[in-house]
């Protein structure tokens, strides 16, 4: 079953905070691949969020 803009824009919002708790463990550590990994996240939860905008639109 396809997934609606709601739930996209939910999901969104898991992976900003995901990569958000990613960026800063990274920053704190001294890891920039884990930083690097966190910030790939938001700019995912991004997408997303513009994917569930568009599906409200289209529907």
């Amino acid at each position: 079953m396809p997934k609606d803009g709601k739930e996209d824009r939910r999901e969104a919002k898991m992976d900003e905070a995901k990569g958000r708790a990613k960026e800063a463990a990274g920053s704190l550590t001294g890891n920039k691949d884990k930083k690097a990994e966190g910030k790939a996240d938001q700019d995912k939860s991004t997408l997303k969020e513009k994917k569930g905008a568009a599906k409200d639109l289209l529907s």
